[in-house]
């Protein structure tokens, strides 16, 4: 792509990661910096948010998106997913023993609990190299990511709030490891004082608990049912910002929006769409 870039960078644990940026234009928008977008599986998804953020910003006075830096986390493969290095460093350790639901195709389960570490390389190193060559406006970070990245966003804001101000949290995988996330929801929630001015944006496909029409006429229907149901990705999403939502006296502003005829990977453009809108710019339509 134009206007873009990718780094090799090596965490402390001697693994490479590839981080993808896309330069801004021009002047940044306000004497603070840039406004800074960085989000997980960028193999996948670095494209469509950096053109998405780059069409939108091009006349800011009609669309109200302002430009920024965009920072994909990825790997070196040519494969859009690193399913083996994604599943170890986007989740958090487990609390007591281990439990995981059967995967569909009945493989085993990589390795997990990574997201401490992975946060490390993040705050440690690709957000100093990113701000050595960007000014950054310190309060317009965004982290966005989607499924395992979902959770990791939630694990960030649960466990490291000051990081970034806006968190994205797309189809999260909240029922990993039998919901260990929530048990940092509980300290998180516990810890926060008035004072905040944090932002999270929880998205949802409608189509992610029940077998889509395409699943229904395959092989393997109630397999996919059985898991779906199982990890219950509608429900836990839509009960933790029910849950997160009265926190708005603490400065924890949360927005809850379900895509209603996506799936899981199908939902992925509509939740980037929405998150470069609250990232950068405001809502095209005004509440009455």
């Amino acid at each position: 792509l134009p206007h873009t870039q990718v780094l090799a960078m090596r965490s402390r644990d001697g693994l490479e990661h590839r981080v993808f940026v896309a330069r801004p234009h021009g002047k940044p928008p306000s004497p603070a910096g840039w406004p800074l977008i960085v989000l997980t599986d960028a193999n996948a998804a670095f494209a469509t948010f950096a053109e998405v953020v780059a069409l939108r910003s091009r006349r800011t006075e009609v669309t109200g998106v302002v430009p920024a830096v965009v920072v994909g986390l990825g790997y070196p493969t040519d494969e859009p997913l690193d399913l083996v290095r994604r599943t170890f460093d986007y989740t958090p350790a487990p609390r007591g023993p281990l439990t995981m639901p059967p995967r569909p195709d009945d493989s085993a389960w990589p390795p997990v609990g990574g997201a401490d570490a992975f946060l490390d390389f993040v705050a440690g190193d690709v957000l100093p190299a990113i701000g050595r060559d960007f000014p950054l406006d310190p309060v317009r970070r965004t982290l966005f990511g989607h499924s395992f990245g979902g959770l990791f966003t939630l694990y960030t804001l649960f466990t490291r709030p000051g990081l970034f101000r806006t968190y994205v949290a797309a189809s999260p995988s909240i029922w990993f490891a039998d919901r260990v996330v929530l048990s940092h929801e509980r300290d998180f929630v516990a810890a926060l004082r008035p004072g905040n001015d944090l932002r999270l944006l929880i998205t949802m496909g409608g189509c992610e608990q029940e077998p889509t029409a395409v699943e229904i006429d395959g092989t393997d229907v109630e397999v996919r049912a059985a898991w779906k149901r199982r990890n219950r990705m509608v429900d836990n999403a839509r009960e933790m910002a029910a849950r997160l939502a009265p926190l708005a006296g603490c400065g924890l502003t949360v927005d809850y929006v379900e895509f209603r005829d996506e799936d899981h990977v199908s939902v992925v453009p509509a939740a980037i769409a929405r998150a470069v809108t609250l990232a950068l710019g405001r809502p095209l339509r005004s509440n009455p």
